[in-house]
């Protein structure tokens, strides 16, 4: 019998999709069991300080999605030491130090990955091993504003050619050799721009997080056959944080509207023009710049991404997370 005639084998729920599916898909209920006896160590009042403007995450979602995620990540990070060490027996080496777990982080903008970021940040590092957890956002790898203004790429900010993807690869290169004291420029949300002369130092963490909208980028395969690293190349483990796109929207809008009556007030604020006009105005202003560029970036390049994440947290109306998907071994 040909192969191709054959009836596929039927999943759980008799999907043939999701038979071939490379993920494992369970509901935030089904997830939640997967928490075992992980043990909740932040405080309603921590989680309401890390979450961003605008993101309803609590306690309860905590329990719910993120206990079981930290229980994950440590056994990739156990078995990834592990591995590391045998690696070195094998090769006979003996003076190379530990290398970094990197946790990549992507999805849209208003989405909720700088919130998902901090929040694991925090659980992480309070695992009884007391890991050292530094988190980096790719914002500071912008190109600056006079740079964009320059090549005519203010319009395309946040998009792939956006970003200096070489200095990208070099930090994360240098923190997986284990380098000390690693500079990674630092961004102002305030003026928009990358702060000239400013780092945060990154000192050979156990757990590094690198947060950003496209760092699960891929590119061009090159036709000589060169090495073309890519930034996904350095990740452990990477998430990708998704919901519909008619919810992503309004989360958008949203989040704008309330940032046009709290930090587009301040005088020194990139947007303080939009602070200045009416509700109506704004909304118009938001929907432009959702339709013009946050879209476009989202069907163009992030969305695209998504299959090649570890983990998919997919959210629902609530802004809280209904299903995660886990890429089969």
């Amino acid at each position: 019998m040909n192969i191709a005639s054959q009836p596929a084998e039927p999943s759980e729920t008799g999907s043939n999709t999701e038979y071939y599916s490379p993920y494992h898909s369970f509901t935030a209920e089904e997830w939640a069991k997967f928490r075992a006896d992980t043990p909740l160590t932040l405080t309603a009042d921590e989680v309401q300080r890390l979450r961003s403007l605008d993101d309803p995450i609590d306690l309860n979602e905590v329990r719910r999605i993120y206990l079981s995620l930290s229980r994950l990540l440590s056994t990739h990070v156990e078995a990834t030491q592990l591995l590391f060490q045998q690696r070195n027996r094998f090769l006979s080496l003996s003076d190379i130090t530990k290398t970094p777990f990197i946790i990549g982080i992507a999805g849209s903008v208003a989405v909720g990955k700088s919130t998902t970021a901090r929040i694991l940040k925090e659980l992480l590092a309070r695992w009884p091993s007391s890991p050292k957890v530094d988190l980096i956002t790719t914002d500071g790898f912008l190109y600056p504003n006079a740079v964009l203004s320059r090549e005519n790429l203010m319009e395309r900010k946040g998009f792939p050619e956006s970003y200096d993807v070489g200095q990208i690869l070099r930090f994360l290169s240098a923190i997986k050799a284990g380098e000390p004291n690693v500079k990674a420029p630092r961004y102002s949300h305030l003026t928009y721009d990358v702060l000239p002369n400013e780092f945060t130092l990154v000192d050979r963490p156990d757990i590094l997080i690198f947060e950003g909208i496209n760092v699960l980028q891929s590119r061009a395969l090159p036709a000589d056959g060169k090495i073309v690293p890519i930034v996904s190349d350095f990740f452990d483990f990477s998430i990708y944080i998704d919901a519909e796109e008619d919810q992503i929207h309004q989360w958008y809008v949203q989040r704008f509207m309330k940032l046009r009556e709290t930090a587009f007030r301040d005088p020194t604020s990139f947007f303080k023009k939009y602070a200045a006009i009416d509700a109506d105005a704004a909304v118009k202003v938001a929907e432009g710049l959702w339709e013009n560029i946050n879209l476009k970036n989202l069907r163009q390049n992030i969305l695209p991404t998504r299959p090649r994440a570890d983990l998919i947290l997919r959210k629902g109306r609530n802004h809280l997370v209904e299903t995660v998907s886990l890429r089969k071994l």
